[in-house]
């Protein structure tokens, strides 16, 4: 494969309602999407994972655009590749921005698995051709508006109910949602909004029957985790401590978490990805698709890798309506009233790309091509 061309644009999209975490509350997404083409003149799509300011990760939308306009595209233009999965090893030079990376490399993904005519998740080497889907809900204006989602959700079929939490919004809220839903998967996720100080509070919630607390401490911590996984019962999932399949050894080593969560965009692509899953399955520790309100593209990508066998637990790939009043992709990415996602049959991330609509979303764009 000869990366023959790459057009970097953003796109703005917004949410039918809005989201919060502990960071803040999101109402519009702005959205890098990487379209690469070959010499052959065949193209793949990825999308740009960070958000619109950095605060789950040190990325975010102007640093990876201008992470990519300077260094990816010009290190990957022109270049060969045997297979997909050698592009990040064109792009090792520059550390960390594994966002701005995936990118590019997802992009690749896609390219050889339409080359070769067979689905991205078939090309990964994925064993399921359903995934069992589950839905994030933030944080509402009042508790009522919360246990109002969740009931339309689970009414949905969604497997597994996530919710954030943030200090001021936790023990109660979970207690409330536990006794109005006493029998659905539930997990609280923390987005690092706590300490080991507050390992009382996670105890008190230990008696909720909890899932999993998905990275209840600071972002780029495995010590403490391991310490707070000794006083609660409840399992914890790492999320943004986890940026590697080493993170995940040592992680698991270290008994800093029971469950593991896989980004795309965090671990840097496809390709890490598959081997932060290796890591965890050989050592028995589930994991399962984290999202980052991406649009159809990256949810495309999401699906793909959620086929591999290691991601046992529902992860936060939903349908596309949720989030969208239109998608960029056809069909839009829908669920079974079982709570699941077809893997899709078409090549590639095996989905159309609405190109008239993201060129109306499009606020700007440039390209980059072989000399």
């Amino acid at each position: 494969m000869k990366i023959a061309s790459i057009e970097l644009r953003e796109i703005r999209l917004p949410l039918i309602h809005f989201f919060e975490t502990s960071f803040g509350r999101t109402t519009e997404r702005r959205i890098l999407l990487v379209r690469v083409r070959d010499e052959d003149g065949t193209e793949g799509w990825g999308e740009c994972t960070a958000g619109e300011g950095p605060f789950y990760s040190e990325e975010w939308t102007e640093s990876a655009w201008s992470v990519i306009k300077n260094w990816l595209a010009p290190m990957t233009v022109g270049r060969e590749v045997e297979r997909a999965s050698g592009v990040s090893s064109l792009m090792r030079s520059v550390r960390g921005n594994r966002m701005a990376k995936a990118a590019i490399e997802t992009a690749c993904w896609d390219i050889e698995a339409r080359r070769a005519g067979v689905p991205l998740w078939k090309l990964l080497g994925g064993v399921r051709e359903e995934i069992a889907c589950g839905v994030s809900i933030g944080i509402q204006d009042t508790p009522e508006a919360l246990l109002d989602k969740i009931s339309r959700e689970v009414a949905a079929g969604y497997q597994r109910i996530k919710i954030k939490i943030k200090p001021g919004w936790d023990a109660g809220i979970v207690e409330r949602v536990r006794a109005q839903f006493p029998d659905i998967g539930l997990m609280v996720d923390a987005n690092s909004a706590y300490t080991l100080d507050d390992a009382p509070l996670f105890r008190e919630m230990d008696v909720h029957n909890l899932m999993m607390v998905e990275q209840p401490l600071a972002y780029d911590d495995m010590v403490d985790h391991a310490r707070l996984q000794e006083r609660i019962a409840t399992p914890v999932c790492l999320d943004e401590s986890i940026r590697s399949s080493a993170d995940a050894r040592k992680a698991i080593e270290m008994g800093a978490c029971r469950i593991v969560n896989v980004k795309l965009g965090r671990v840097g692509g496809h390709g890490e990805a598959q081997e932060v899953e290796r890591v965890c399955r050989e050592r028995n520790v589930p994991v399962w698709c984290g999202g980052m309100l991406e649009s159809g593209i990256g949810r495309a990508h999401n699906i793909a890798l959620a086929t591999l066998a290691g991601f046992t637990l529902p992860g936060d790939v939903s349908a596309s309506a949720r989030y969208w009043e239109e998608e960029i992709i056809e069909p839009p990415v829908t669920v079974s009233s079982r709570g699941t996602i077809n893997a899709p049959a078409a090549p590639g991330i095996g989905f159309e790309i609405k190109r008239q609509r993201i060129d109306a979303l499009t606020v700007r764009k440039e390209s980059y091509t072989a000399e």
